[in-house]
């Protein structure tokens, strides 16, 4: 069934795929009635790609969007595609891709065209698609739509790229962001302000314990910038990001 989130807003399927970095799950937006994208078709789950296919049956067009190639947003691209006889578009990285967009590329839709904008930090070949007609913005994993973090550790110099993204994204002027996992975020700079100050203070923590000892390794700073209580669920994922962005302060010290 499809869900909606409000007539001011695109509509939009849920994977289900619900977990501590899914949130409520997966969200496949749809934008255009005739000519449509179908944006991040999520994890390769036979329920929800039939629900897709049966979504867009009525349009005439369709291509697939896919912001990047973690498989809860692009597992299900194949399939998809293959059901609907339709191009998959996306970083040239991902395996599913056939049309590979680049920074700046255009797919068109009878609502408006999405506008690929390449937002690196999440990982290394992210793109978010603009909206311009809706001054809106479909985010994949830049942000979530709940909380003031999202995962930044994939790759050396991550943390930087995350925050220059976080600038470019706020340069689009959009006021609302679609992301792929969470509600919509209906006041964007406030959202804007709050990840990046989220990971601004990361940063600090890390430079504070530093500075009590320059040796410290993740697992040493980890109760100084996690606190004492954090589930073990999170641990390893904690000490990932703690490792980004040592390594971010560590190069930030050496240039």
């Amino acid at each position: 069934m499809t869900t909606v989130e409000g007539d001011a807003h695109p509509p939009f399927l849920n994977a289900g795929n619900a977990g501590p970095f899914t949130l409520d799950g997966t969200r496949t937006y749809r934008v255009g009635l005739k000519r449509a994208v179908l944006l991040d078709p999520g994890p390769d789950v036979a329920s929800h790609v039939r629900a897709l296919v049966a979504w867009m049956a009525d349009a005439d067009e369709v291509v697939i969007v896919v912001t990047h190639g973690h498989a809860d947003h692009a597992g299900a691209a194949p399939a998809v595609a293959a059901a609907l006889g339709a191009p998959v578009v996306g970083p040239a990285t991902v395996a599913a891709v056939t049309s590979p967009l680049a920074d700046g590329g255009v797919v068109e839709t009878d609502l408006g065209e999405l506008v690929a904008v390449h937002t690196p930090g999440h990982i290394a070949d992210h793109l978010c698609f603009h909206w311009p007609r809706r001054r809106a913005l479909f985010a994949g994993d830049l942000l979530l739509g709940r909380g003031d973090t999202t995962w930044v550790a994939e790759y050396p110099g991550c943390v930087a790229d995350y925050l220059d993204s976080l600038r470019r994204v706020r340069d689009l002027g959009v006021d609302v962001i679609y992301p792929a996992h969470g509600p919509a975020l209906v006041d964007a700079t406030a959202a804007l302000d709050r990840f990046e100050s989220h990971r601004v203070r990361r940063i600090r923590q890390v430079e504070e314990g530093l500075a009590a000892d320059p040796g410290a390794s993740p697992r040493q700073l980890l109760p100084l910038v996690y606190g004492k209580s954090l589930p073990a669920a999170v641990e390893a994922a904690a000490i990932k990001s703690l490792e980004a962005l040592l390594d971010h302060v560590r190069g930030e010290s050496r240039s």
